[in-house]
């Protein structure tokens, strides 16, 4: 039996930014980081959301949350207004789940999903989602500037001048571009 490979989880700090993140390149050459049921139970793991299973038409719901959340955020980064289909879908799987939020005896928040079912994951998501769109966060929300990734993050640099979605992976390639493309112009005009 052939190992099937499946792209590495893009994670970051923020559980609504990471699940966009599920999907990039979205511009270019798409990369699809779930792209079966299974491979979404262990994103949710990673993040502290474990569910017993997850069927295909969740993985579904949970895609289409994903895109909701993305629609969102970058109608919040271009000023734009929120498009009321993004912001029903994300209202929706809101208020589905039953997770509560709990404080460990260690002084942090987690949550407790009320019987291990990806809706109550997707609602702790949802929920994720609106306190980042809705402002309540430091920081603003931006797009990252390579043209064919344009992920949503949370901008908390000093200035709010930051670019890339994440400096390991847009930044650097973008930055090997400019090198390279440079490096060419003066071999060019050396010629």
């Amino acid at each position: 039996m052939a190992t099937v490979y499946f792209p590495e989880f893009r994670l970051g700090k923020l559980l609504a930014t990471s699940f966009t993140g599920t999907l990039s390149e979205r511009y270019g050459e798409a990369v699809e980081r779930i792209p079966v049921p299974s491979r979404f139970a262990d994103w949710l793991a990673v993040h502290g959301l474990a569910v017993d299973s997850c069927t295909q038409p969740q993985l579904a719901r949970a895609r289409e949350l994903r895109e909701s959340i993305h629609a969102a955020a970058t109608a919040v980064a271009n000023q734009d207004p929120l498009p009321s289909s993004a912001v029903q879908v994300i209202n929706d799987c809101s208020t589905q789940g039953l997770a509560s939020v709990i404080l460990t005896p260690e002084g942090e928040r987690k949550w407790r999903l009320s019987s291990a079912a990806v809706e109550d994951a997707l609602s702790v998501i949802a929920g994720d989602a609106i306190s980042l769109l809705a402002g309540e966060r430091e920081g603003k929300i931006s797009l990252c500037a390579s043209p064919t990734c344009r992920a949503a993050f949370l901008d908390t640099s000093r200035g709010g001048t930051r670019k890339w979605c994440d400096m390991n992976t847009c930044g650097n390639r973008e930055k090997k571009a400019r090198f390279l493309a440079n490096k060419r112009n003066v071999s060019s005009l050396a010629d």
